[in-house]
This record gives C-alpha cells, sequence and structure tokens, in this order.
C-alpha cells in the first residue's frame, strides 16, 4: 500500500502506543525504538500509563508521521523488541 491508498493524509500527527512489562527503562527504551526512525522525541509527545496493577506498563508516543513506510519501520522496530508485548 502507498501513501496514496492510505486513510492517512501525510503528514500528520499519529499516536504509536507499545505496551510491555513495568520494568526501569521501558519508557525509554520505546521512546529510542520510535526515535531511531521517526527523529528525536520530546517528553510532551509521550504519555505513560501503568496497569491497574502495575505489573504492565504503556508508553504512547505521539509523532508527526511523514508516510506509511515511516510507520512501518516503526512498527517493525517495536515488535522486533522481545521487551514490547504489544504495539498498536
Amino acid at each position: 500500500m502507498d501513501d496514496a491508498d492510505s486513510a492517512f493524509d501525510f503528514p500528520c500527527r499519529f499516536p504509536i502506543k507499545a505496551m510491555g512489562r513495568d520494568a526501569e527503562g521501558f519508557p525509554a527504551h520505546v521512546m529510542d525504538l520510535v526515535a531511531a526512525v521517526a527523529g528525536p522525541v520530546a517528553h510532551e509527545d509521550v504519555t505513560i500509563r501503568s496497569s491497574r496493577e502495575g505489573r504492565f506498563i504503556s508508553v504512547t508516543v505521539t509523532i508527526t508521521a511523514e508516510n506509511r513506510a515511516q510507520l512501518d519501520a516503526i512498527y517493525r522496530n517495536l515488535t522486533a523488541s522481545s521487551r514490547v508485548l504489544f504495539a498498536l
């Protein structure tokens, strides 16, 4: 699928959520994986939430997505990480 077939008009703001165990450094790990493709991530573009029992954590990073290939590369980075349980 190319950008012309996409439901998004690029560039656009796009939230990327990764979930994993609540371990030290997980938010920074997710930010590094996203930044490797999208460039530096501002702290105000990151939302962190713990699960009710505190065993898991979700990190949402909102980026300005330039194209579909960029989003695909970010999701490949996230899903390749053994620390990331789910990526949405």
